[in-house]
């Protein structure tokens, strides 16, 4: 009786590992491998970048290491670079580093120029206290929120992105909202959690409403820029500024929307949001342009017929149509959470799709040897390929969120 028990549990423990871990969901080398060229780029990053109030973006033009200023919306992208860092390490000289570039940001709280607060706020401040609990976050975090529902319109039912401007045919743009604003909702459902005021709540879910309704296409698709009647709060133009064309998917725009609505899923269990979240994943997976590596094209529309930019695209100036590295980063991140909200079969797709773009990212075509790059982790990235800024390049924002993923593959491996 003592053999056939040991014999039945050893049966079911056997049963229920093979049913709780896929075969392949293991510590991927990949993971390992992109923390230590992290920590090999960014020691040598910190050491170069001593001023508090200059923050690591990207390359500029004369090849030289690009800084910006407090105001820049990738300024919180630098300091949570370095606490995914501590999170994937526990040391901490990566903690204290951490710490002292997330309180250099703390005069961003008051902030209301533009919707950034997410980015500049919540990844380093929102990251730095889901991994220490420092109370001291906690009401710069709610302020920062506070800063970013001053944006907010009732009429038109969204947080205003940029304030008012022309577009490239002349279109006066009084209200435009952009489809990386789904990025920075989070941080609103952070503060009605933290408050237990759903003001914040109630905006984040009525900004997606709206950004559903009027960004998503019916292919599931995206817009860059909608802007808005101040007045009746209806559309006024659908267009673009960083993409090829109005018609156009930037696809990096697209990995906002995967991520933004997966996140806003998350927070409501809502399962419209759901339902956008993957008819965007799907056609980002599925489209046609996609190269077999899974790095996008900085826009899917490049170049085809039926899409006229509104500027002058000189089609000889690059011989191959540039990557974005930072779309494939932020999409692989957004797939591996969105996996874990839906049946068996797309989570497979997805996340097989982000290992393989994360198995590209650590190639050597857009993997940085240490000690070059400026000491950024990723090359080939696309900023506003329009504005002739930021072509073939590494951006923080692109580590940032190449981290991003790497931890959230990890955490599938426990």
């Amino acid at each position: 009786m003592k053999n056939k028990l040991i014999n039945s549990l050893c049966i079911a423990s056997v049963i229920t590992c093979l049913f709780a871990f896929e075969p392949a969901i293991k510590d991927d080398p990949i993971i390992k491998e992109g923390f230590s060229v992290a920590a090999a780029q960014y020691e040598k990053m910190l050491n170069v970048s001593k001023d508090l109030t200059q923050y690591p973006r990207g390359t500029a033009k004369d090849g030289s290491l690009r800084y910006v200023g407090i105001g820049d919306w990738t300024g919180g992208f630098w300091p949570g670079a370095l606490w995914y860092m501590f999170e994937y390490t526990g040391d901490q000289k990566w903690r204290a580093a951490a710490e002292k570039w997330t309180q250099s940001l703390e005069a961003n709280q008051y902030n209301t120029r533009h919707h950034d607060q997410g980015f500049m706020m919540y990844n380093s401040y929102g990251t730095g206290f889901r991994l220490t609990n420092n109370d001291s976050y906690k009401p710069i975090l709610i302020q920062s929120a506070k800063s970013l529902t001053k944006r907010y319109s009732p009429v038109v039912g969204s947080i205003q992105s940029w304030n008012s401007r022309k577009s490239k045919d002349g279109n006066q743009w009084d209200f435009p909202v952009i489809i990386d604003n789904m990025m920075n909702l989070e941080l609103l459902f952070w503060a009605s959690k933290a408050t237990g005021d759903n003001t914040y709540r109630d905006i984040a879910i009525k900004h997606a409403e709206t950004s559903m309704k009027n960004h998503v296409r019916p292919d599931y698709s995206s817009y860059h820029v909608v802007s808005y009647d101040t007045i009746s709060g209806a559309p006024l133009y659908r267009q673009t500024a960083q993409g090829f064309s109005d018609n156009s998917t930037w696809s990096r725009g697209q990995a906002w929307g995967i991520y933004g609505f997966t996140t806003t899923f998350r927070e409501t269990k809502d399962k419209r949001f759901l339902k956008t979240a993957t008819g965007m994943a799907d056609f980002f997976l599925a489209n046609k342009t996609l190269p077999a590596d899974k790095i996008p094209l900085w826009d899917f529309n490049v170049g085809q017929p039926g899409f006229i930019p509104a500027w002058e695209y000189d089609r000889t100036k690059y011989t191959d149509i540039p990557r974005d590295a930072s779309a494939a980063a932020i999409a692989s991140s957004a797939l591996l959470e969105l996996s874990e909200y839906v049946g068996k079969a797309k989570a497979k797709k997805y996340r097989k799709a982000a290992k393989q773009m994360l198995h590209s990212l650590s190639s050597a075509a857009y993997l940085a040897e240490p000690g070059k790059n400026n000491y950024f982790i990723l090359k080939n990235s696309v900023g506003a390929l329009p504005m002739d800024n930021e072509i073939n390049t590494p951006l923080m924002y692109a580590d940032y969120y190449f981290l991003e993923g790497l931890l959230r593959l990890k955490k599938l491996s426990k």
